[in-house]
C-alpha cells in the first residue's frame, strides 16, 4: 500500500497535463483515484469486503493506461459483490478449510484424507502462491508434474528409514542413495488431489474471497477402477470349512461376513445388545474405525445402513458358538474383562484392530488356499451365498437392503450348482 502522503496530493488527474483546474477532473465519491507513485502509477478503488467493512482495493502498473485497465477491473468486481482486499496464501487458506469446514462437517474419515492429500500433494506445491493469484496454468503444471514426481523423493520417505538395519527391508534403499525408485502416483491418486484442491476453492468461492474456480476448469478425466472379481460360492465355502476345521476363532466372524455382507468396521463394533438370537435378527448403527492414531465409535455413513438384519441359522449358530467362546476367555482371563460388550474382542476382550482383522483374514485365505481378495470385497459373495443356502427372496432383499424385490430376483435367476448348494447346507449341518 502507498504512503499516506501519496493518499492525499496527487488527487487530480496525472493526465492532465493542460493545467485544467481541479474541480473539474474532480471523481465522484467512493469513485477512487490514480497517480503517481514510485516509478510507474497507483490507484484504488473503495471496495465492500466479504465481512461488510469498506476498504480500499489496490492496483498498480508501469502505466497510467494499464493501471487504468486495472482500476475498471476493480469497479467492475466491485459492482458485482464483495471483494477480498488482503489475499492470504493458498496454504494458510487450506489450513482455515481444513479447520472450520471440513472437520466439523464430514466424517473423520474423509476429514483424514482430505489433510493427507492437501499436506503430500497439493500443499508443497502450490502452498505459496496467493490464492487470488492462482492461475489455470498453475493447476495445469502442477497437476501434470503430479503424474511425473516420484513420491518417494518428494515426500521423503525412503530418507525417514534408519541408514543402516540388519533387515535390508526396513533400512535406506532407493531415493535416499541416489537410487530413484520412480513411485509414481496413481491415476486416482491424481484424479484425487485435484478433487480435493477444486473442493477447497469451492468454498473459497462461496465464501467470497474468488470470484471462480480456476481447478474447476481444468478438465481431468476420470479413471477406471480397478474392479476386484469376487468370491464364487465355492471359494467362500472353502474359506468357511478351512476357518472351521482349523479353529479360527474369527470363523464367526467371516460367517457374518459372507452371509450378511457386513463391513468390517460395522462388524467390530457389533454389540451384544444389539443381537437377539431369539427375534434371529441384528441391528447395525455403529461402525469402529482407526483415524489419526485414534480408535473412534462413530456411526455408519447412511441411515439405510442402520435397518435390523434377520439372521439365517448358519449365523444364529456361529453367533451362539462366538458367545460361548468368549465366556470361557471371559472366566479364564487374569485381568478385569473390559465393559464394551463387542461381540468380537481380542483375547483381553478388547477392541480388534480394523488393520489386525484384515491381516488375519488374510492369512485365513492363505491357509485355505483360495484367491486373495480384500474384506469389502466380500460383500458382492453375499448374494451368490444366499441364493445356495435356499434363503427366501424377501429376507435376502432385506440383507442386500434392495430397494425392489425385482433387484433381488435377478440375482435368483442365476442358479448356483447342485453340488455347491449341497456342500454349504452340510456345513450348515455341522454346525447345529
Amino acid at each position: 500500500m502507498p504512503p499516506k502522503a501519496a493518499l492525499t496530493t496527487p488527487d487530480e488527474d496525472p493526465g492532465n497535463r493542460s493545467g485544467a483546474p481541479k474541480s473539474r477532473r474532480t471523481r465522484a465519491n467512493s469513485e477512487g483515484s490514480i497517480f503517481p507513485y514510485r516509478n510507474g502509477y497507483a490507484a484504488y478503488v473503495w471496495v465492500t469486503t466479504p465481512d461488510g467493512a469498506k476498504k480500499r482495493k489496490w492496483a498498480y502498473g508501469k502505466t497510467r493506461d494499464e493501471t487504468h485497465k486495472r482500476w475498471l477491473k476493480l469497479h467492475e468486481a466491485a459492482r458485482k459483490g464483495p471483494v477480498v482486499t488482503k489475499s492470504q496464501s493458498l496454504s494458510a487458506y487450506l489450513n482455515r478449510w481444513l479447520n472450520e469446514v471440513v472437520r466439523p462437517n464430514l466424517a473423520p474419515a474423509t476429514a483424514s484424507n482430505y489433510d493427507m492429500f492437501v499436506r503430500l500433494y497439493i500443499a508443497p506445491k502450490l502452498g505459496s502462491k496467493r490464492l487470488d493469484k492462482l492461475t489455470l496454468r498453475d493447476v495445469q503444471t502442477w497437476h501434470n508434474q503430479l503424474k511425473l514426481t516420484c513420491h518417494c523423493c518428494a515426500q521423503g520417505k525412503d530418507a525417514k528409514r534408519p541408514k543402516s538395519h540388519r533387515n535390508p527391508k526396513v533400512r535406506q534403499r532407493c531415493c535416499a542413495v541416489g537410487n530413484c525408485c520412480s513411485q509414481l502416483a496413481s491415476e486416482r491418486t491424481v484424479r484425487d488431489a485435484w478433487t480435493v484442491l477444486r473442493a477447497a476453492l469451492n468454498n473459497a468461492v462461496r465464501e467470497e474471497l474468488l470470484p471462480r474456480n480456476v481447478a474447476a476448469l481444468r478438465r481431468v478425466n476420470k479413471p477406471r477402477r480397478k474392479r476386484v472379481k469376487p468370491w464364487s460360492v465355492d471359494e467362500a465355502r472353502q474359506l468357511l470349512e478351512s476357518a472351521r476345521t482349523n479353529g479360527d476363532p474369527l470363523y464367526p466372524a467371516y460367517v457374518l461376513i459372507l452371509c450378511l455382507g457386513l463391513r468390517h468396521g460395522e462388524l467390530l463394533r457389533l454389540r451384544w445388545k444389539d443381537v437377539d438370537l431369539d427375534a434371529e435378527e441384528l441391528t447395525i448403527g455403529w461402525q469402529l474405525q482407526r483415524i489419526g492414531g485414534k480408535l473412534l465409535h462413530r456411526q455408519t455413513k447412511t441411515e439405510s445402513s442402520d435397518a435390523p438384519l434377520p439372521l439365517i441359522d448358519m449365523c444364529i449358530t456361529a453367533l451362539r458358538e462366538r458367545k460361548a467362546a468368549q465366556d470361557t476367555a471371559r472366566i479364564a482371563a487374569k485381568s478385569p474383562w473390559p465393559k464394551n460388550g463387542l461381540v468380537f474382542t481380542t483375547r483381553t476382550g478388547h477392541p480388534i484392530e480394523p488393520r489386525n482383522f484384515n491381516r488375519s483374514f488374510a492369512k485365513a485365505i492363505k491357509r485355505a488356499e483360495v484367491r486373495q481378495i480384500p474384506v469389502h470385497a466380500t460383500r458382492k459373495t453375499c448374494a451368490s451365498l444366499l441364493v445356495a443356502l435356499d434363503v427366501h427372496p424377501r429376507i435376502a432383499m432385506q440383507i442386500l437392503r434392495h430397494s425392489q424385490i425385482a433387484v433381488t430376483m435377478n440375482i435368483y435367476s442365476e442358479v448356483s450348482s447342485e453340488d455347491t448348494r449341497k456342500a454349504l447346507k452340510k456345513l450348515g449341518e455341522k454346525l447345529l
